[in-house]
């Protein structure tokens, strides 16, 4: 019997967070059998899109052209920045209470005695939801690896690994080689299956080889062009029409024109059940949104929020910095997890930021200040360096500090852009 309101989201949260002894517990046998006792056999097209960065804009590319398409498309990503409704979307807009509330009681009702960790229970309620909801297609964002994540118990039509980097390497593994092949668990045999990192490790390819996977890679089997100067781009793919003229998507940075054409590769591997029209994809790269995934905010100092959190993030990072232009001083608001790779990360940065604002996420995994604060001096020395309280007192002393025609970078964690953002939020 459940002690807590059971109509309250808030209470049901806290519920799912005391349900498995751990945060992240490796396996698809727990979430099989509640899948099953649910009855969850979706027969809507589930698109799946797994690797260490990048996932997130893909995802969010693939819903926007479905939906300018016309198609009602549900779509699970995390994690989330403000409200966990963002991570269960069905038609661009994040869930009610009220609807995320009935997927967790159905949840709860089959599990019984079957202990679920957060994500596991999540996932579960979301693809409860787009089946109650009928959607017409299911875009899906693997959480962690891939071959024992959770949304790997939902069989996919087509799957894509976008990058693949050092990262959660306590759960997939120190090496690439290693990590690769966990990414890899999405494919399934027969189906199109793609990978936009230009060098995939090898254990990848032995993998959708061996399953008789459809694999297919960016620079052989897909990619892109610039077109001119007009910000026009072009991207082909093996047995498709060439598409050209297209728009730059509205999410910043050269890099998002390599998950665009993995977008769109995707969606001609299953072009027969959801055909999209040029101008869907138009619309659709036009009008895409994806908060702080290199978000340039309005106004004076330049804001900008990204929640990277690992070296391959941060040298892509770097790169969307570079085509800024110039500032005369960059102020950076930082924290990190304590188990990433936070020396990795500041020297992939460290001659881009002047003066950086170090504080921790308020959670039991954060580095404090003073311990990322002396990576920083190790990694950069020289740079000037301030410890605060909180991520909100960071924020607003780069703020105090920076001039209108400075520029102030929030990164580092989902957490620390989310708590920058609460903070921007309780002033406006």
């Amino acid at each position: 019997m459940l002690r807590f309101d059971a109509g309250r989201l808030e209470d049901w949260l806290a519920h799912l967070e005391s349900l498995h002894p751990s945060a992240i517990d490796m396996g698809l046998g727990r979430v099989a059998q509640v899948r099953d006792a649910l009855g969850l056999k979706p027969a809507f097209p589930i698109l799946t899109v797994g690797g260490t960065n990048g996932k997130g804009s893909v995802c969010a590319m693939l819903s926007s052209i479905l939906r300018a398409a016309g198609y009602r498309v549900g779509t699970y990503t995390s994690p989330h920045l403000l409200h966990y409704n963002e991570r269960v979307m069905i038609d661009l807009a994040p869930a009610s209470d009220a609807a995320l509330v009935e997927s967790f009681r159905a949840v709860e009702a089959a599990r019984g005695e079957i202990s679920l960790t957060y994500f596991e229970f999540g996932t579960l309620a979301a693809l409860q939801q787009f089946v109650a909801a009928e959607v017409d297609v299911a875009v899906l964002e693997v959480g962690l690896g891939g071959r024992l994540d959770a949304v790997n118990a939902f069989e996919p039509d087509v799957a894509a690994v976008v990058s693949v980097g050092l990262d959660h390497q306590s759960y997939l593994g120190d090496t690439r080689e290693a990590i690769g092949f966990e990414k890899a668990g999405i494919f399934r045999a027969g189906k199109p299956a793609f990978c936009a990192d230009p060098q995939p490790p090898q254990s990848l390819l032995d993998h959708a080889s061996a399953i008789g996977a459809d694999l297919r890679l960016i620079g052989r089997d897909f990619g892109f062009q610039k077109q001119n100067e007009d910000r026009q781009w072009m991207a082909w793919s093996k047995g498709s029409v060439h598409r050209h003229a297209l728009p730059f998507p509205a999410l910043r940075g050269d890099y998002q024109l390599g998950n665009a054409a993995l977008a769109l590769a995707m969606l001609d591997g299953v072009q027969d059940r959801l055909p999209v029209a040029l101008g869907d994809i138009k619309r659709g790269l036009i009008e895409v949104e994806w908060p702080a995934r290199f978000q340039v905010l309005p106004g004076r100092p330049a804001v900008v929020l990204d929640v990277g959190h690992n070296p391959h993030a941060a040298r892509v990072l770097r790169a969307g910095l570079d085509q800024m232009g110039f500032f005369p001083t960059t102020h950076a608001v930082f924290g990190m997890m304590a188990d990433k790779d936070i020396a990795g990360v500041v020297a992939c940065l460290a001659d881009r930021i002047d003066i950086w604002h170090v504080a921790a996420p308020a959670l039991p995994r954060a580095a404090t200040a003073e311990s990322v604060g002396e990576i920083i001096d190790q990694c950069a020395a020289g740079t000037q360096v301030k410890c605060y309280p909180t991520v909100a007192q960071a924020w607003q002393g780069a703020c105090k500090s920076a001039s209108e025609n400075d520029r102030i970078l929030a990164f580092g964690s989902f957490y620390t852009v989310a708590e920058v953002m609460a903070a921007r939020e309780s002033r406006t």
